[in-house]
């Protein structure tokens, strides 16, 4: 083994230039980034920020302090202000790579202006490789929090590997310590390092571990950094809008008394342990190990190129094997180089790569081998879950690419600085995945999840339930309502969380909001609208606790509720049996005949038929009510298989506001595809209206309804859904409810 080059054979960091290129990489984010929310998660957190709520297990409270204090800044609207915080942490960790690959190439490269060159490419490589960017332009994860967390940790790691006996080396792992408990309050995701430091501190000092007055320090520094926890248990006692989990036995008021009790310490654990995400043990795999490492790989090609399209496998493969081969390159000349920062950062990328597919113990992905059919798969393409590990990859792959770099200088006949500028054309490979990346990862101008949240929340009539289904037809709701102030009276009631308890008691806490016909569509400013003075539910505390969490049903039921005699069919229900979520939707229902109008989403697919309820369906635009008696045809409303009856009058005044079409067509692509079912509900609601208005002669007004559904169409890439568009629509596939938040339990038969 090479001796270990000591601490004063490497050069001062460079602190100013690091700065210089996460302001770079801040500025690229900054052009690319959402001006409002997006799909998935993006509008959860937003909303947790600006409330200071409590997003879905474990509840992130780092990340909701973060987030409020961003915020709160005057620049921009609330979303642009959370995006940001996004886009400085992923910056910033741009940045500390510099200072890793500078600090790599300092005892090898004895020219700065050439370690600058190195650092810079590594710097580009990780802000751009397709998730990490995806990621850093909106808040759609907290994991840009933690790749912060991530890379200062491996820089401190590094500092201490040059002088593990320095007067400051103590202080250095304590410090590392209190940012991993920290980073762990933001996420679990923080403790990914752990690994790696401990691996480090073996490999260069083994007797630390024998000092005990150190390891208690570290340990207590550790334990302090997760004391942002805390907050969740004094938060979710007032009872904030967002309050997922509820991990507090403060049940009617706060007090000492049910702050400190055991019901709160049961929550909070359940809470920052993910019992509620059910998965199963490492023994019990959810696919084959080597197609979850497929899963790795598909999204590893994803970084260079992301080709939504399908158009250039060939090019994308060759850029991943190309990246690939750099990266393991980058790690022998790593371990020739820099021995000390080796015993680290090879580890790490072990920690981040097989080691976290391992854990991760993923379903088959949902772009992963379309061809195979019959396998269970994740509800949406879980890249995210490996942004450290092609961030850290980027490092490597930007030390290979520095290498051969230095391979082409060593065999030029040229002298001096002339060497190095002429084989700098190389170190172009490193603004490939800027170039290739920047359609498909870039945010800008991206309005439709915000203008789909306010025309479907606009398509309810006032104090109205709105039943929805997963994350994409109910996040972006509460975002609209909670930060943006849009259609508050609207009660939204998503079923995969209407199987967790503590939602249920969140839905009767609820306050009635009054309308304001003013701000609402103009379809509703003349209408008269009362506001209920009776709860949403007529259930207890007590009987909303009793209701089980399924009912094992083999034949068709009678619901009765007013007129509707409605005849569920457990056969045609997800799992084949009435569940919680079902049972109350339906006392939804019973209770609110005549007080609150109940909708479903379009999305919902064939929910509305597995309840027996289409002979009630009336259909105004987004959202399909449940009437009181049977519907009869008319002028005004015309049947359709599948949808009940469509309000055509109704539908055409709400689609006259709708928001999104325009925006859906402007952006002019739906990169991700599991999500497919938002724009398609617009495409399927143009081709109803088309087919209903030909049918009754308006030939020009059907035309005009086609061509927006066209027009798309071929926007989102989705004319394969449907083969006429002269037939009557197709219904929206119904978006999957996340399986980590409150699904039903399947049962044995």
């Amino acid at each position: 083994m090479p001796p270990m080059p000591p601490a004063s054979a490497h050069a001062r960091p460079s602190y100013g230039a690091a700065a210089v290129a996460g302001a770079v990489v801040l500025l690229l984010y900054t052009l690319t980034l959402a001006p409002t929310t997006a799909l998935w998660d993006a509008s959860e957190y937003i909303t947790a920020a600006y409330t200071l709520g409590i997003p879905h297990p474990p509840g992130n409270p780092l990340f909701v302090l973060l987030g409020r204090v961003a915020s709160l800044v005057p620049a921009g609207s609330v979303a642009v202000r959370v995006n940001m915080l996004a886009a400085v942490c992923s910056a910033f960790s741009a940045a500390i790579w510099f200072l890793v690959v500078e600090r790599v190439l300092s005892s090898w490269f004895p020219i700065r202006w050439t370690r600058l060159a190195g650092a810079s490419v590594a710097a580009l490589l990780s802000a751009t490789a397709f998730t990490v960017w995806n990621q850093s332009v909106v808040n759609e994860k907290v994991y840009t929090v933690s790749l912060a967390f991530f890379a200062v940790v491996s820089w401190l790691t590094v500092l201490w590997c040059d002088d593990p006996d320095g007067r400051r080396a103590d202080r250095l792992l304590v410090l590392i310590a209190y940012l991993i408990g920290l980073g762990y309050a933001n996420h679990p995701a923080g403790f990914l390092v752990g690994p790696a430091v401990g691996v480090a501190v073996l490999a260069r000092r083994p007797r630390t571990v024998l000092r005990w007055r150190l390891i208690l320090a570290a340990v207590l520094a550790l334990g302090l950094g997760v004391t942002p926890f805390a907050v969740e248990p004094i938060r979710a006692a007032h009872h904030p809008a967002l309050n997922e989990g509820e991990p507090t036995g403060c049940v009617d008021r706060i007090g000492v008394r049910c702050t400190f009790s055991a019901t709160t310490y049961t929550r909070l654990m359940a809470n920052v342990n993910r019992d509620q995400y059910g998965k199963p043990s490492l023994a019990q795999r959810q696919a084959p190990f080597e197609a979850q490492l497929g899963m790795w790989w598909l999204y590893f090609k994803w970084q260079w190129l992301r080709d939504s399209t399908g158009t250039q496998p060939g090019t994308q493969a060759v850029l991943a094997m190309l990246f690939l081969a750099l990266g393991v390159a980058g790690g022998v000349v790593h371990w020739r180089h820099d021995r000390a920062s080796f015993w680290f950062f090879g580890p790490l990328i072990v920690t981040v790569t097989v080691v976290l597919v391992y854990y991760m113990n993923f379903k088959y992905g949902a772009s992963q081998s379309p061809e195979l059919t019959g396998v269970e798969r994740e509800v949406r393409d879980r890249d995210y879950f490996y942004l450290w590990s092609y961030s850290a990859w980027s490092v490597w792959s930007a030390l290979g690419l520095v290498a051969l770099w230095r391979a082409l200088v060593d065999r030029l006949r040229l002298t001096g600085t002339r060497r190095w500028v002429s084989a700098m054309p190389v170190l172009l490979l490193g603004v490939v995945p800027l170039a290739t990346n920047w359609r498909d990862a870039s945010r800008a101008g991206e309005m439709a999840p915000r203008e789909w949240a306010r025309d479907l929340l606009n398509s309810v009539e006032p104090y109205g339930i709105l039943i929805t289904l997963g994350d994409n037809d109910t996040f972006p709701l509460w975002y609209a309502q909670q930060v943006e102030g849009v259609r508050p009276d609207v009660t939204v009631a998503v079923t995969s969380l209407l199987n967790t308890d503590w939602y249920i008691r969140s839905l009767a806490r609820q306050p009635i909001v009054a309308y304001d016909a003013a701000r609402g569509p103009a379809a509703y400013r003349t209408g008269q609208w009362t506001m209920p003075r009776t709860p949403l539910l007529s259930l207890t505390r007590e009987q909303m606790d009793a209701i089980p969490e399924y009912v094992d049903l083999r034949t068709p039921q009678l619901f009765q509720a007013g007129q509707i005699r409605a005849v569920v069919d457990p056969r045609r229900l997800e799992y084949g049996v009435p569940v919680r979520s079902d049972l109350l939707v339906l006392q939804m229902l019973r209770d609110n005949i005549g007080v609150r109008p109940l909708y479903m989403a379009r999305t919902s697919g064939g929910y509305l038929q597995a309840l027996g309820l289409e002979p009630y369906a009336v259909s105004q635009g987004l959202a399909t009510k449940i009437m009181t008696a049977p519907v009869t045809a008319s002028a005004d409303l015309i049947p359709v298989r599948g949808l009940g009856h469509v309000d055509v009058p109704r539908t055409r005044a709400l689609w006259a506001e709708y928001g999104a079409p325009r925006a859906i067509i402007a952006r002019g692509d739906w990169v991700d595809r599991p999500s497919i079912s938002i724009p398609y509900a617009y495409i399927s609601s143009a081709l109803l209206l088309s087919d209903v208005l030909r049918s009754t002669g308006d030939s020009a007004a059907a035309a005009r309804y086609q061509g927006a559904a066209l027009d798309m169409a071929r926007a989102t890439r989705t004319l394969d859904l449907f083969s006429d568009v002269g037939s009557p629509a197709p219904a929206p596939p119904s978006p999957s409810a996340d399986a980590r938040r409150g699904t039903p339990i399947p049962v044995s038969p």
